[in-house]
């Protein structure tokens, strides 16, 4: 590859990569705390299943996060071990 198709490759990869982790992060946390505001609204209508709806909300919480982790693991491999640089090495 030569420098300046180096250079468009990396370019495209950094606007890729903080695209995805600005939207993978952003529309978690957004799904958080609307989670964990429906919880709140119904724990504070029906005391009685709380309890259930804590567990239910810590089962939620962990999906959405690990959602984000999988986001930023996708966006590293990019950056540092980008399997498209073969491919596109002209």
């Amino acid at each position: 590859m030569q420098p300046e198709q180096q250079l468009t490759f990396a370019i495209a990869t950094t606007m890729a990569v903080t695209t995805a982790i600005v939207l993978g992060t952003v529309t978690a946390a957004i799904m958080e705390g609307r989670a964990i505001t429906r919880a709140f609204d119904n724990m504070a209508r029906q005391p009685s299943v709380a309890d259930r709806i804590r567990g239910l909300l810590f089962v939620v919480l962990a999906i959405l996060e690990s959602t984000a982790i999988y986001v930023l693991l996708i966006c590293l491999i990019l950056i540092f071990a980008n399997p498209f640089a073969g491919i596109f090495a002209l």
